[in-house]
C-alpha cells in the first residue's frame, strides 16, 4: 500500500553540486535550513550577507547594488529605537554605530559581488509576495525595523511585478557570471501572520511568477537554471502537522532533512554523495562524548578520526572540521 504521493522530480538541467561547487544562498530562512545542510557536510557556500530577505524585490536590490558595486551612504541608513538601520537589510546588520553600520553594509556588498561572479550555483528562496512600502520615500523594504505600521503601505506584488523582478534578477548576475545555475524555490514556512487566504495568495504569485519566467523568457537569458519544488514537497509528500515545529508555521528538522534529501536526489553528484558520508561519519565522530577521554581506547579513536580527517582534506583541501 502506498501512502504517499511522490512528486516527480527532473534531472538538473545545469552542472550538479560536488565539492568544487561553490553555492550562494539567498532568501528567506529556509534558504538558511538548506545552507546549514551545505554547512554540516563541508559544501562551499556563503548565506544571505544582508541577512533573511523574503520577498523578490528585496533580494532584486541587493543583487543590483552589488553587481554595480553601488556602496552605501549616510543618506541610505537611519535612527530608530537607539540603533542605525537600514531598509534593505535585516536588522541583524543593524548596529548602535552609523559608520559601523555602513561598513558593515558595504562589506557585505563587496561579499555578495565576489559570490555573485564566483558561484557555480545560486539558490534563490523566496518567501512571500507581500511587500511594505515606506510611505516617505515610496520604496519598497526588505525590512520595517519595527517603524511603527501606519508608516507603510503594504502591497501584494502582482504575478507580472515578481515575473519582471526575477528577469532582472536573472539577467544581472548573467552579466558577471553568465555560467552560474540559478535555482530558484519557494519556502515552505507559511506567513500565516498575513492570514490564511493570503498566505496562499502570496504563495500562489511566486510560483506563477517563477514559472512564467521559465517558461517563456527564461531560456534565452540562462539555460542553466530551474525550479525545485520546496514548497510543493512540504504541502504534498509530508502533509501532517508532525512535520512541523510547535508554532505549526516551520518545517521541524525532519522536514527539513526529507526535503534536503529529496534536494540532494536531483542536485549533487554521485562522487560528492560517497564523500558526504566520510563527512558525516566525521561530523558524528566529533559529536561523540567518551566515558573516560583518557583512556587507550579513545586514543585510538581519536587518532582514527584525525586519519580520517587527513585523507579527506588531501582530496578536498578546502574542508575543515
Amino acid at each position: 500500500m502506498n501512502l504517499q504521493t511522490k512528486i516527480p522530480l527532473k534531472k538538473a538541467s545545469g552542472p550538479v553540486i560536488d565539492y568544487s561547487a561553490n553555492v550562494f544562498l539567498l532568501g528567506s530562512c529556509f534558504s538558511e535550513n538548506i545552507g546549514g545542510k551545505l554547512d554540516y557536510f563541508k559544501f562551499k557556500n556563503t548565506q544571505n550577507p544582508f541577512g533573511i530577505l523574503f520577498h523578490p524585490k528585496a533580494i532584486e536590490t541587493l543583487i543590483f547594488r552589488a553587481v554595480n558595486s553601488k556602496l552605501y551612504l549616510d543618506e541610505d541608513v537611519f535612527f530608530n529605537n537607539e540603533q542605525w538601520h537600514c531598509f534593505d537589510a535585516h536588522s541583524k546588520l543593524s548596529n548602535a554605530s552609523k559608520s559601523s553600520l555602513l561598513t558593515g553594509l558595504n562589506k557585505q556588498i563587496s561579499l555578495t559581488n565576489t559570490q555573485i561572479r564566483q558561484a557555480s550555483h545560486i539558490i534563490i528562496t523566496f518567501g512571500t509576495a507581500w511587500v511594505y512600502r515606506f510611505n516617505s520615500s515610496k520604496n519598497v523594504v526588505a525590512n520595517c525595523h519595527k517603524i511603527t505600521q501606519s508608516h507603510f503601505k503594504k502591497e501584494l506584488l502582482s504575478v507580472d511585478t515578481i515575473t519582471q523582478s526575477l528577469h532582472n534578477i536573472v539577467n544581472l548576475i548573467s552579466t558577471v557570471n553568465p555560467h552560474a545555475s540559478v535555482i530558484f524555490t519557494v519556502s515552505p514556512v507559511r506567513h500565516i501572520k498575513d492570514g490564511f487566504i493570503e498566505n496562499t495568495r502570496s504563495k500562489s504569485h511566486l510560483i506563477a511568477a517563477i514559472h512564467q519566467l521559465l517558461n517563456k523568457e527564461f531560456k534565452t537569458i540562462n539555460k542553466s537554471s530551474s525550479y525545485f519544488p520546496s514548497y510543493e514537497i512540504m504541502m504534498d509528500e509530508l502533509r501532517d502537522y508532525r512535520f512541523y515545529n510547535e508554532d505549526m508555521i516551520h518545517p521541524n528538522a525532519t522536514a527539513i532533512k526529507y526535503i534536503w534529501e529529496r534536494f540532494i536526489s536531483v542536485w549533487v553528484s554521485q562522487d560528492a554523495l560517497k564523500t558526504m558520508e566520510e563527512v558525516d561519519a566525521i561530523q558524528k565522530g566529533l559529536l561523540h562524548k567518551p566515558f573516560n577521554s583518557k583512556s587507550e581506547a579513545h586514543q585510538k579513536f581519536l587518532k582514527k578520526l584525525e586519519d580520517k580527517k587527513a585523507q579527506l582534506q588531501i582530496k578536498h583541501a578546502h574542508l575543515t572540521f
